[in-house]
């Protein structure tokens, strides 16, 4: 099992509760000082108060697009790891994230492969 500092900090933010529940789990078993939030305004209010290390979003929140937040937390902390999910295993979509300085997790997802692609953006 793959451990971080207890001070590496997430922000998970999906609308789906049974799946961002799961990932908080997860990514708490694993040394994560996890944060979560539902919507996508409540995730906006989060990165203006304080930037993550990384910052885990869907890429679909309601009426918003979760390459907003990665936008907004790159412009508050350069150094924030992103990592975008989406359900949609399109090219278009993996370009996109790219380009916001994201990187790129296709639902369904195993716990080792949120790992994995943690630690991948990490070390890139």
């Amino acid at each position: 099992m793959t451990t971080v500092p207890l001070t590496k900090q997430i922000l998970i933010v999906d609308d789906d509760h049974v799946l961002l529940e799961l990932v908080r789990k997860w990514l708490a078993d694993a040394g994560y000082a996890v944060v979560t939030c539902d919507r996508f305004e409540t995730a906006r209010q989060q990165l203006t108060d304080g930037v993550p290390d990384v910052l885990l979003t869907d890429v679909r929140l309601g009426a918003f697009n979760g390459l907003q937040l990665v936008i907004l937390a790159k412009e508050r902390g350069p150094g924030t790891i992103a990592l975008v999910m989406s359900g949609f295993d399109h090219s278009a979509l993996r370009k996109e994230a790219l380009q916001c300085g994201a990187g790129y997790l296709p639902k369904p997802f195993t716990r080792e492969q949120v790992l994995a692609a943690l630690q991948t953006a990490t070390i890139a």
